[in-house]
């Protein structure tokens, strides 16, 4: 059982909410994840039962049993995504339905209940009223909000568990990287998501597997890794937490397919639609590592960005592996392109530029 008809959230206002002062100086340059609004939103299901109790609570602790299955089976999955606001003081989401519908194919990758995606868009609406107060000002400023699920059945068993808990919490965000291209290593040890895997889905399992090569990244003084396929070893996939795109002197733009093994970004998918309206050739399509490198040393490739919802759109600089590097572009600022296609996407999910998509959801 599943449905949601009819459930209602009872809110528990916090009592001791953080007073305006402090919450002003918190969200005066938080470092990204690392401040907390308020609330947090709990809703459970259990099989037989569904979906019950929907609740916003004052943020604190949750309580697990030690046999907690997703302390063991890793059944986890979540959500990014981001409230900006409004020149009229207000609260818009940008495409929380694209993510209402991918927290869903998470879910059935892994056996996992299927939210309802109207009770999920109100999970997130009701945080959001709640700590409305939390959302800052200015141009790289967000409030980053988590939806996620996880499986609080308390057993010992390999099977999908009967219990779970839809969570969602928010964190005031400033830039996720500092000013400027960032510079990226290419992966030849670790492999981010074979075939038949989990590589679509949005689990914490994928990212966990993604730790160690950023971290030889960071070795290598690198800013973000990059991942090849894990049958071949030649072709770009994505990054290890973004999609990626490169450009050509011509004009066009290639990003990887969707093959299974690549997270489907919101963000990409509105990069490609903002990219076609400016009238520019998108391809996803393969790409190897050998060319990558060659086309950014002959100039044909004239620029390259990541993308994604805590970076938005990245220029990157600079791509390097163990036998040597490549700059792209100037190596330093965003191209032409890049810089147009990030102001198109900003200026939609801010509420500057008319919402031809209707991707923004203004929360009431």
């Amino acid at each position: 059982m599943s449905s949601a008809e009819g459930l209602k959230f009872t809110i528990h206002p916090h009592p001791n909410a953080t007073p305006a002062a402090r919450r002003a100086e918190l969200m005066a340059d938080p470092a990204f994840g690392r401040v907390a609004t308020d609330h947090m939103v709990v809703v459970k299901y259990k099989d037989g039962v569904g979906w019950h109790d929907a609740e916003v609570l004052p943020r604190g602790p949750i309580t697990l049993d030690p046999s907690a299955a997703v302390l063991h089976y890793a059944q986890e999955i979540f959500e990014g995504m981001k409230a900006f606001r409004t020149k009229d003081g207000g609260a818009a989401i940008f495409r929380p339905e694209a993510n209402a519908r991918r927290f869903r194919a998470s879910a059935e990758r892994m056996a996992m209940p299927q939210i309802p995606e109207e009770l999920f868009l109100e999970a997130v609406n009701q945080l959001v009223r709640a700590d409305r107060d939390w959302i800052p000002e200015g141009e790289n400023a967000s409030l980053y909000i988590r939806p996620f699920m996880f499986a609080n059945d308390a057993f010992l068993g390999v099977k999908p568990a009967s219990e779970y808990l839809f969570m969602v919490i928010a964190s005031p965000v400033g830039a996720y990287f500092s000013a400027g291209a960032v510079t990226v290593w290419v992966s030849e040890t670790y492999t981010r998501a074979a075939p038949g895997g989990t590589g679509a889905a949005k689990c914490g399992g994928n990212y966990a597997a993604s730790l160690l090569a950023q971290a030889e990244a960071k070795a290598q003084g690198c800013d973000q890794v990059v991942f090849l396929d894990a049958v071949k070893h030649t072709d770009v996939e994505e990054m290890g937490g973004m999609n990626v795109f490169f450009v050509f002197e011509d004009g066009s733009l290639v990003t990887p397919p969707l093959s299974g093994t690549i997270l489907p970004g919101i963000t990409r998918d509105s990069v490609i639609t903002l990219a076609r309206e400016k009238g520019l050739t998108v391809r996803e399509e393969a790409y190897s590592i050998e060319q990558w490198l060659a086309d950014a040393r002959s100039g044909r490739m004239t620029e390259a960005f990541a993308c994604g919802t805590a970076a938005a759109i990245s220029p990157i600089g600079v791509v390097k592996t163990r036998e040597g590097e490549a700059r792209i572009g100037s190596g330093t600022a965003a191209g032409q392109i890049t810089g147009a296609l990030r102001t198109a996407l900003v200026d939609t999910q801010r509420g500057r530029s008319a919402d031809a998509h209707g991707w923004v959801s203004q929360v009431f």
